[in-house]
């Protein structure tokens, strides 16, 4: 597992395109490495116990209130302790101004103050998800992530399995690629999200055939950027030996994917099996078991009633 940990207060200030009010360039170079904010309100009071020093520190209303009402050493006491080594920005919503002992504080250490036009409330929310995001756990899978009927399918399986031409037939039938042969998955809050990288973005191999650009192909609705990953297809080689489940009813699990269980389902491969059929049709079986219509246990319980009713 990857984790990018950290993000650039440069990066945040371009995104959220904020106004710089005290810092020079280096300044922007702090990290981020916290998914939270701050609203100083007991900090301001000079109480810093239990305070968390790497969040972002956000001023509102309220704050900039009450630093009117403060004495110039408690401010002082206060201000020093804000713009440390560890807090990362401070940013003051609804383009308030910025107190003039905190703006000389932070200009005397080049500590970055970024002033947004948003109201707390939306800047609080905007910067979290934000946040979030960037900090997310992060890694990359072997596979072919789809787009089929509005279901996020992450096909795995050996090399040589056949991944890309089941995607090449499934993207003929109007379902759109997500990524080929590599497919970074993140993790927001409980969801994993899986693209490709930049340099694979769009293309498509196929063994004999060589490196094909699907939007050309297909045109541009034939792929996107993201998707929801919701269960994954496992091609495994045909076993003669095996005994495979032919009613559905036994679960093929879950896989672990950054510490989440996504539903799996286990395909075996074999001559004269159309696979793009059955991953569209194992899709609708997923989102029909997802709205509580189970097929195999409706046709278990189908047979115990029949049972039933003989030995009656």
């Amino acid at each position: 597992m990857e984790f990018e940990g950290k993000a650039l207060i440069r990066d945040l200030k371009k995104f959220f395109n904020l106004e710089q009010l005290t810092g020079n360039e280096d300044s922007l170079s702090r990290w981020v490495v916290v998914p939270d904010i701050n609203r100083p309100g007991l900090e301001l009071t000079g109480f810093f116990k239990y305070t968390e020093p790497k969040r972002v520190v956000i001023f509102g209303t309220k704050e900039i209130a009450y630093v009117e009402t403060m004495s110039p050493e408690a401010l002082k006491y206060a201000f020093e302790r804000l713009t440390d080594e560890y807090t990362p920005v401070i940013i003051i919503s609804r383009n308030m101004e910025c107190p003039p002992l905190l703006q000389e504080i932070a200009a005397y250490k080049n500590f970055p103050i970024l002033r947004s036009p948003l109201p707390t409330y939306r800047l609080m929310v905007d910067v979290v998800s934000y946040l979030d995001e960037k900090l997310s756990p992060a890694d990359n899978i072997h596979g072919v992530l789809l787009n089929v009927f509005g279901k996020g399918v992450l096909i795995t399986g050996e090399s040589g399995m056949g991944k890309s031409e089941i995607a090449l037939e499934l993207i003929r039938k109007g379902h759109i690629l997500v990524a080929d042969d590599r497919v970074d998955v993140v993790r927001i809050h409980n969801t994993i999200f899986g693209q490709a990288p930049d340099l694979l973005r769009g293309m498509l191999e196929l063994r004999g055939i060589g490196i094909i650009d699907v939007t050309s192909m297909f045109g541009a609705a034939a792929m996107i950027d993201r998707t929801k990953v919701d269960f994954v297809v496992d091609l495994q080689k045909w076993d003669d030996k095996k005994e495979y489940d032919r009613l559905g009813i036994d679960d093929d699990g879950v896989i672990r994917i950054l510490e989440m269980d996504v539903p799996r389902l286990i395909f075996p491969v074999k001559e004269g099996r159309n696979m793009a059929v059955l991953v569209e049709s194992a899709v609708i079986d997923f989102t029909l078991k997802q709205k509580g219509i189970n097929s195999a246990k409706a046709f278990e319980q189908r047979v115990y009633d029949f049972i039933a009713s003989q030995n009656k």
